[in-house]
């Protein structure tokens, strides 16, 4: 089975990252997208995130009745920070039938050369890109197995909903009514 990693703190998960990873499947040879959610990202500070038993609610929540989509926690189960080639060493092994790529934007990919280990992604997995404004232009990995899409995008950011809820501003048609019911009953972001 062909599977294409969807990382990131999805917090919260909201309409834009639902619309991408459907997109990505839809659009690719990829048999199913799992929404990696990372407890901990090297690159991202984690005092602003909700705790990840929560975001991994959140997705679960949102992706409800999706046959090809799939929350996954196995970042939860590795040491802390998160580093992407760690996990997918991990589920390469736990899971030696499947063939795992990176569903990733052209902003994160311009930063790939400071992730750990990025030589071992680019030669053993292959990447989705999608593209983002102001990162058209893609760094040249000559070993890489690049595959661009055009996703349509939604300005919305996860940093926008925290700071809606925070001043008291509906956040609905940003988030699914399943996740927004949850993070207005339990009070998270405020």
């Amino acid at each position: 089975m062909k599977v294409g990693l969807y990382f990131g703190s999805f917090n919260p998960i909201h309409h834009g990252h639902l619309i991408i990873a459907n997109f990505v499947q839809q659009n690719s040879d990829l048999d199913r997208v799992w929404f990696v959610v990372s407890p901990q990202n090297p690159f991202k500070q984690s005092a602003a995130l909700l705790n990840e038993y929560h975001r991994m609610y959140l997705v679960q929540v949102s992706i409800e009745g999706e046959t090809k989509l799939k929350a996954s926690d196995i970042e939860f189960k590795l040491p802390k920070p998160s580093y992407t080639s760690d996990t997918l060493i991990y589920l390469s092994e736990k899971y030696p039938d499947h063939e795992f790529s990176i569903i990733m934007g052209s902003d994160s990919f311009q930063n790939l050369s400071k992730w750990k280990n990025y030589n071992y992604i680019l030669k053993n997995h292959p990447l989705y890109i999608y593209k983002r404004a102001g990162f058209e232009k893609l760094p040249d990995f000559p070993e890489a197995k690049i595959t661009v899409l055009d996703a349509p995008l939604l300005q919305i950011s996860a940093t926008h909903i925290r700071e809606s809820v925070q001043k008291g501003k509906s956040i609905r048609y940003l988030v699914t009514e399943a996740a927004r019911d949850e993070i207005e009953r339990n009070g998270y972001y405020k």
